[in-house]
């Protein structure tokens, strides 16, 4: 199995660890040490790829700045090989956290990890067996903790500015935000508004109540998801992506 693009090159021993923020994902997704991960992200990644997430979210809790991670130590806990070169079963179990969208290569060195994980796509649902497909259409309709008009006002704002930031246009941000189970009107305000304050000025967001803020900032813009029709797809230049590889 060949690795996608920018994968370690072998003999590499070490790679230097980041965290992957995202706002949508970051607010919408699973930790890696959750139950659904258990339970629905692991017939797609495979038990060594789930545990390896989990070490990372482990490791990133009490090292937040990032750290140097010892391949041949970590291949030995998770009960993996290092021989056969790039081939071997942790670059492979490395290559598959990427071709999933779960963690993206920086250069040949470094490795950005999410720290949570986005709710699988409907084509991945479907590949699960069917016990669990009923188990997922369960968990995904279960009533939600009521939330006032207002918290989903703001929070349907916020999830239009970040998706505004990943460079969705807007038929594809109302679509999205409906599947979010927000109702259409609410959508409709949401990009307005959001719109409406992105011609304004920079947006930041305030850390005390999360809702979006006029405030000044420099948008960088990175290998970033991208939310279309049927999930997230990864823009890595790779082949690959969160429906297609498996």
């Amino acid at each position: 199995m060949a690795l996608t693009v920018d994968a370690p090159v072998f003999p590499v021993m070490t790679l230097r660890i980041e965290s992957w923020s995202d706002p949508v994902i970051d607010d919408l997704g699973h930790d890696p040490r959750s139950n659904y991960v258990e339970r629905f992200w692991l017939p797609v990644l495979g038990p060594s790829t789930v545990w390896f997430l989990r070490q990372l979210a482990d490791h990133l809790d009490t090292e937040p700045a990032g750290f140097e991670l010892d391949l041949v130590e970590t291949a030995r806990a998770l009960g993996v090989g290092m021989r056969g070169g790039k081939h071997s079963p942790m670059l492979r179990t490395v290559d598959r956290a990427c071709r999933f969208g779960a963690a993206r290569m920086i250069g040949t060195t470094g490795l950005a990890v999410r720290r949570r994980l986005a709710p699988l796509t409907r084509a991945q649902v479907e590949r699960l067996p069917s016990t669990l497909q009923r188990a997922h259409t369960e968990v995904i309709e279960r009533p939600r903790p009521s939330r006032s008009v207002e918290e989903l006002r703001d929070r349907a704002r916020s999830l239009a500015l970040s998706m505004l930031d990943l460079g969705e246009d807007d038929l594809a941000i109302e679509r999205q935000l409906h599947r979010w189970r927000f109702h259409p009107s609410m959508a409709h305000d949401a990009l307005r508004w959001a719109k409406e304050f992105r011609a304004a000025a920079p947006l930041d967001t305030d850390a005390g109540s999360g809702a979006p803020t006029l405030r000044p900032r420099t948008i960088t813009h990175v290998d970033r998801p991208r939310i279309g029709a049927v999930g997230i797809a990864v823009r890595n230049g790779g082949d690959a992506s969160l429906d297609a590889a498996g």
